[in-house]
Order: C-alpha cells, then structure tokens, then sequence
C-alpha cells in the first residue's frame, strides 16, 4: 500500500512542469529547515568541528539551508530518473576528465569509483551508468523497505546494479576481476572494526579501506567522482586522475597510504565549496560522539 501511494504522489508530481517541481521541492526544503531542529544541530555540530571558528554563524546557516535544500533535490532527481530519456538526462549532465577512464580501460583494468554525499550524489551514480560504463553501485540497507524499492529502481534506471554492502564482497571480487566497474561511498561514518584511522580536514577519523584493498589486491583504478552545479539544472560530473596504490611487502602501509589519499582529495573537495557536502549526517559520531550532545 505505501509503495503505491508513493507511486501516486510520483504520478502526480511527474505531471507538473520542471520548474514547478524543482519550486515545490525548495518549499519543502525550507519547511524541512525551520521544523527540524535536531538536523539543524547536526549540520552546525559538523561545522564546528571542521571548521570551529573560521565560519561565520551566517556561513554556518546557509550552509545548513542548502543542505536541506540539496536532500530534497536528490529525492526529486531519483523521482525524474525513473522517468527521464538517457537523451534528456545528457542535456543535463557534461562530463569533465573522461580521460582519467580512457587511461584505465586503455589499460584493460577494472575502475573502483569513490565517490560522496556531494551535490546531486543520485544524478552522479546514474550518469556513470548511462555515459561511461554500469557499475555495482554499494548500499547499505534502509529502515524504510518501500524507499529502498523505490530508490534502487531509481539509481538502476541505466545499468547500474545495486548491491546491499553486507553481502557483497563475493560478488563485488567476481565482477572486479572480470573487469566490471564498483562505486564505493567513502563518507559514511562506519565501526571500529571497519576501515583504517586517516586525518581529515585534520581531525583524526576512520574511513572505508575497501576501495584500496580491492584496487590492490585486483590492479583496479581508484577514480575520484564527484558531481556539481551552479543552476541546479545543469551539472558536470568531475572525474579525477587515478589514485595509485603500492604494491611493496607492506600490505597495510600500501592500503593506509592509498586511504588517506582519498581522504585528502575529499577535504580539498570540501574546502573548495563546503555546501555542497551532506552536513545533515552525524559522519563522525563513532570517533567523536561528543559533538553531538544534544543542544
């Protein structure tokens, strides 16, 4: 029943112009903002730990709006994705370093795309798809099953093929060698007993070691991706140069260095233009869940 009541809002809202949709969306954005203060917290708490007092409250608060504003726009664009042409999606979306794939396919390798909560993390995904090459795209498992439906049909609208995290390495191993393409999310905050400790935007924190495991351990290529915009209707997908990784007699040397490459790529990513990263996620309540006292 929820999932086609879902179905009928999608309907609805799919029968309004472009510009009507992307409006009601901003409307709820703000409604978002003023009604839910514990997120709020979560992105000012997130703030002032990277940033402490080199923002503005101002800065803190704008911020804060488009990240609301930028949520609500990945759940719109997940909704047109299930609807749009791979010829309307193209108008939308320019592809910056392709040549950074080239390199890797010229190669005969398999790419390990890293990739983040930044901009339109939903239009990133889905253009890899549809423009470069499909990839197994890893996800953890939501609470809600009628949105994880809802979104995977989204997100595998052109090629891609969603796997849930928690039994994925046999699969993802089998499709790496074979020389099929993976996009792994590097900023989610994750246990103890997963990853390896990097500094970022210097604070010590832990990240997902898996993308250097599996580059190493199967000669694949970590390609950096993000996605950003200046109109909210167009975008460009940055691909970044390959991230080497060593191969000496030190296993975890080799994987901590490659981790912590990536964890430099995503706090220079962020210092360029922190709105766009997803400051509503409490990223760092493992290593540090004293920042999240409640206000």
């Amino acid at each position: 029943m929820g999932f086609k009541l879902l179905l009928i809002f999608e309907k609805v809202l799919m029968a309004l112009p472009k510009s009507w949709r992307k409006n009601f969306f901003s409307f709820l954005a703000n409604i978002g903002y003023y009604i839910s203060k514990r997120y709020r917290n979560v992105s000012h708490q997130n703030l002032d730990f990277i940033f402490k007092d080199k923002m503005s409250v101002d800065e803190k608060e704008k911020i804060t709006k488009y990240a609301f504003k930028n949520l609500l726009f990945n759940f719109l664009h997940a909704m047109e994705l299930r609807h749009i042409t791979k010829e309307e999606l193209q108008k939308r979306i320019t592809i910056d370093n392709i040549e950074a794939i080239e390199r890797v396919h010229a190669e005969g390798r398999a790419v390990i795309y890293v990739t983040t909560h930044y901009s339109s993390w939903e239009l990133g995904g889905a253009s890899i798809g549809a423009f470069i090459e499909p990839l197994i795209a890893v996800y953890k498992k939501m609470k809600n099953q009628v949105y994880q439906d809802w979104l995977l049909e989204a997100r595998d609208s052109f090629g891609n093929i969603s796997m849930e995290k928690t039994n994925v390495v046999k699969p993802l191993v089998k499709n790496i060698k074979n020389g099929m393409a993976c996009g792994l999310l590097i900023d989610t905050n994750i246990s103890n007993k997963e990853g390896v400790m990097v500094e970022f935007m210097g604070k010590k924190i832990r990240q997902t070691s898996t993308p250097a495991f599996l580059a190493r351990k199967f000669n694949a290529a970590i390609i950096p991706v993000t996605i950003r915009t200046d109109d909210e209707d167009n975008y460009t997908l940055m691909l970044f140069d390959e991230i080497k990784v060593e191969k000496t007699d030190d296993a975890e040397a080799d994987i901590l260095k490659t981790t912590q490459l990536q964890a430099d790529w995503l706090g220079e990513l962020i210092k360029k233009e922190p709105k766009f990263w997803f400051w509503l996620h409490r990223r760092f309540k493992n290593d540090y869940p004293e920042i999240y006292n409640k206000k």
